[in-house]
């Protein structure tokens, strides 16, 4: 009997192995070869690769500077995204990863008084009664949309400070020195060439560094991890981009 039972036993879990062995998929173990090499060049880890809710892209969970949050990852594993997937119905955040792995909810408002907004670029009316701070990436496609926005903006409404704060995300390694750029010459001409993706001198004062990474810590201080996300006068969060007209709306009602 126990004869019987030992060979039971030993079957059981040679199957258990070989089905182990089975459920090992080559190409995830190459997704997830091929994403660490891609994370490690901007000193991320790779904790969790999940198919996202959009077919076509994989849902990245990554940790750096001891903080988690999402990217996404095309199937060609040539471009990387940043942002948010909302759902049709009351377009809110839809994510593969449980929601306990991710940051924690992106806070609401800020105390204004608190932003470096001596380390910002300001577009518009620098007395202008009426605050917006921009918290934005020069290689941040989304927010060189954003930047055509914000210069209508400045047009149509006259009575608006419009603080840039330059915040080069750790994907974007070449949107550092040209924030640097930016402001070590507050030229608009210069900004506006970041922005376009042309070539831009290279930086040449360690204050400037000092500015960029005042504005790179305050947005971690603060739950602000993605570009554009928009600060209104009294301290409400707006993550994304808007179009002037609809800025122009929020700035009013504020």
């Amino acid at each position: 009997m126990f004869k019987k039972m030992f060979v039971c036993l030993s079957a059981l879990i040679i199957f258990t192995a070989t089905l182990a062995m089975a459920e090992v998929n080559p190409a995830q173990i190459e997704l997830e070869k091929a994403t660490n090499e891609i994370f490690n060049k901007i000193g991320g880890k790779v904790k969790s690769i999940k198919p996202a809710p959009v077919k076509g892209l994989y849902e990245i969970l990554i940790e750096k500077d001891g903080k988690s949050g999402i990217v996404y990852l095309d199937e060609s594993r040539k471009h990387l995204m940043q942002g948010m997937i909302l759902s049709i119905d009351g377009l809110q955040p839809v994510f593969s990863h449980p929601q306990d792995m991710l940051q924690p909810k992106q806070q609401t408002s800020l105390d204004v008084t608190k932003i470096p907004v001596e380390s910002a670029f300001v577009m518009g009316n620098p007395k202008g009664t009426k605050k917006l701070y921009v918290f934005t990436d020069p290689d941040c496609p989304y927010c060189h949309k954003m930047h055509d926005e914000l210069k209508k903006l400045a047009t149509i409404a006259p009575d608006v400070a419009i603080h840039i704060m330059l915040f080069p995300l750790p994907m974007h390694p070449g949107a550092y020195d040209k924030a640097r750029v930016v402001l070590e010459t507050m030229s608009q001409e210069l900004m506006d060439k970041a922005f376009a993706g042309k070539e831009m001198p290279k930086p040449t004062k360690e204050s400037s560094k000092a500015a960029v990474d005042a504005i790179v810590k305050f947005a971690g201080e603060n739950g602000i991890s993605g570009t554009p996300t928009l600060v209104l006068g009294d301290g409400s969060i707006v993550v994304g981009g808007r179009d002037a007209e609809s800025l122009n709306v929020l700035l009013g009602s504020k």
